[in-house]
């Protein structure tokens, strides 16, 4: 089967940044003050760029600010994102990809067409195949957690060169087992922060909690 796969389907810089990044921590939390901690701890792991979902109260504002007090390489991605008007504010307020849990007709050749990426879900191989070619830059496997490291390595041998982006379930546990199994990058949801350690200011256990991922990725 082919899956037309062409170099218009890629934003090659980003891609290639968050193959390299390796781990994208993925924001999902209820209270703005709690997120912006969040992301400043983050930063301070020594991430490279974060997915902040547009479920945290106030989120395409607290992208205009990521985007400002960020470094000028560092990604900032919006996630959960459903339709086109709320991806043109996502980008408008500085994001450099776009993530959402399905297909949304037009959403990635819009992001693409402003110099941004895409990340578009697909959990079953019609899913992922259509992802493609409406134009992802790599395709979000979603839930990860519902196929585990071998639904990813069914995928990666059908489709060996759509990059797979497991979501939803990875850990420090099996992260490297999404690795062996073809994924290009992974998303890490809020498992990526110690939330107990959050919730008591231990801001170094919070920082210790999260590097350890970047720890065990480069040792891939």
């Amino acid at each position: 089967m082919s899956t037309d796969a062409s170099s218009s389907h890629m934003a090659p810089t980003i891609l290639q940044r968050l193959q390299q990044a390796c781990v994208i921590p993925v924001l999902r939390l209820p209270q703005r003050e709690t997120a912006t901690r969040a992301i400043d701890l983050l930063l301070e792991a020594g991430f490279s760029t974060i997915e902040l979902t547009l479920t945290t109260p106030g989120a395409i504002d607290l992208l205009t600010t990521l985007r400002a007090r960020a470094a000028a390489d560092f990604l900032v991605g919006a996630g959960t994102v459903l339709d086109l008007d709320t991806a043109r504010a996502c980008l408008d307020a500085g994001a450099d990809y776009l993530v959402s849990p399905c297909l949304v007709p037009g959403l990635a050749p819009l992001t693409m067409a402003r110099g941004c990426a895409a990340l578009i879900g697909g959990f079953t191989p019609g899913e992922v195949l259509a992802a493609w070619r409406d134009g992802a830059t790599a395709v979000k496997v979603f839930p990860a957690s519902s196929g585990g490291p071998s639904h990813l390595a069914g995928m990666h041998a059908v489709f060996p060169e759509i990059p797979l982006c497991p979501t939803g379930g990875v850990s420090l546990t099996n992260m490297s087992d999404y690795f062996k199994a073809g994924a290009a990058f992974v998303g890490v949801g809020n498992n990526v922060i110690d939330q107990a350690a959050l919730a008591a200011g231990d801001d170094a256990a919070v920082v210790r909690h999260a590097r350890s991922f970047l720890t065990l990725a480069a040792a891939r």
